[in-house]
């Protein structure tokens, strides 16, 4: 079939690569002049399948609500005159329920192991480099209470196959030497040894290099203006080029890829989607061998804030803001992300070269993303993965690329417009 992909971030870029694996002859369509240039341009960098707490847990209501008044907040929600935030605010309450948090638990976690995995396998057939590092991912806590809150979801998570570890402070020194700066400050933490880090905005442009050696077509620096239905199926998709030229692309099947941009353009062919942006910060600043900084992915869970060791830079980012499609840098919370940076690592490095970043995450009040068919046959959705995009992005892009080819995925997800493969109940999501 003919397959156009709409965006080309980690995700669209993952998808066309494995629906060009499938034999369908894939058009990717994307505003930015590469691949992985927006939100996947300074994300944390994180393959992380121990990061399956989602934000909507028990705990969250009264967080969010001593949060409130905060600027610096992990999580800052920041109420408009808008519906949509309102029903995402409405169904994130609902989805905060314990067993709705074990049931997201659970699903965040088989994704991300199938992903890891698929990751895995494309890079040993590739040799694809974007600075990654196997060295697993280390969550640390510095609350006791925050610690003791981690205990049960980490059983959930190995009840479902990772494997997860609680350690003491002393092991988390041990796992990361630069953490004995801020020994003091720790009451303990868990390790996933087989967790990954790397860049996924490299990741992104090297593999739309090699997909466009196989054959897959990017139009790049083209705006998507809407889609044309026609016998209740999309006939085409419109366009128009840098130079401002329209054009008209049609295809067999589209799958949806446009992150946080998603919900627009959906709603225009009256699917309604519960994505949200989630606006994240992030601060990449030099390192060099006369520094004291983490080389182990690491992820302060009290702050939202994971640090990862990108090559000779150190990515660090986090934190949530809702407040619509705002891409405005906000200084407080930069200068928030930064603070706690040199609080754990005094000597990580010079603060005055620091760079800062924001993205939209499209995220999900479940943090579940929308894989699958949605009511309309032949468009696709591989959307929503809010903080997880690229732990998540190649089990996506594989499972989308089996549906589009009518194969049953690998992985027993609750994929949309797909039975469960050991359950026949359907996540609250899958109705677009």
């Amino acid at each position: 079939m003919k397959v156009i992909v709409l965006g080309a971030g980690v995700v669209g870029t993952t998808a066309a690569w494995f629906l060009n694996k499938s034999g369908h002859d894939v058009t990717v369509v994307d505003r930015q002049p590469v691949a992985g240039n927006e939100t996947s341009f300074a994300n944390g960098g994180q393959i992380s399948v121990s990061h399956a707490e989602p934000w909507a847990n028990p705990s969250a209501p009264l967080k969010v609500l001593k949060w409130l008044a905060r600027e610096d907040a992990p999580l800052l929600f920041r109420p408009r005159m808008d519906p949509a935030q309102w029903r995402w605010c409405a169904r994130f309450l609902l989805e905060c329920l314990p067993s709705r948090t074990r049931h997201n638990i659970a699903q965040i976690v088989r994704l991300g192991l199938y992903s890891r995995a698929t990751l895995q396998a494309l890079r040993a057939e590739t040799g694809l480099e974007y600075d990654h590092l196997a060295r697993g991912i280390l969550h640390f806590y510095t609350d006791p209470r925050e610690f003791e809150a981690a205990i049960e979801p980490a059983q959930v998570m190995r009840e479902h196959g990772c494997e997860i570890e609680l350690l003491d402070a002393d092991a988390c020194v041990r796992i990361e030497p630069a953490l004995a700066a801020s020994r003091h400050r720790l009451v303990g933490g868990s390790f996933t040894a087989s967790d990954e880090s790397g860049d996924a905005h490299t990741f992104s442009i090297e593999l739309a290099k090699l997909a466009a050696a196989r054959g897959v077509s990017f139009m790049t620096e083209t705006r998507i203006l809407g889609l044309d239905q026609a016998g209740g199926r999309i006939e085409s998709v419109r366009v128009v080029d840098a130079n401002g030229t329209p054009s008209t692309l049609r295809a067999d099947a589209c799958v949806m890829a446009l992150g946080s941009y998603s919900a627009r353009m959906l709603r225009t062919v009256g699917i309604d989607v519960p994505i949200y942006p989630a606006k994240g910060y992030s601060v990449t600043l030099p390192v060099g061998p006369q520094h004291v900084a983490p080389s182990v992915s690491l992820t302060d869970d009290e702050y939202k804030i994971v640090f990862s060791r990108l090559g000779d830079r150190l990515r660090c980012a986090g934190t949530a803001e809702l407040n619509g499609y705002d891409t405005e840098l906000n200084e407080t919370r930069c200068r928030a992300i930064v603070d706690r940076l040199f609080t754990l690592f005094p000597e990580a490095g010079d603060r005055s070269q620091v760079r800062y970043w924001t993205g939209l995450r499209p995220a999900t009040p479940s943090n579940l993303p929308l894989i699958g068919r949605s009511r309309i046959p032949n468009l696709y959705l591989d959307t929503g993965h809010g903080t997880l995009g690229w732990t998540h992005a190649c089990g996506s892009g594989k499972a989308i690329a089996d549906i589009v080819s009518e194969r049953q995925p690998e992985v027993d997800f609750a994929f949309l417009g797909l039975p469960r493969r050991t359950s026949r109940s359907a996540s609250t999501l899958a109705r677009a």
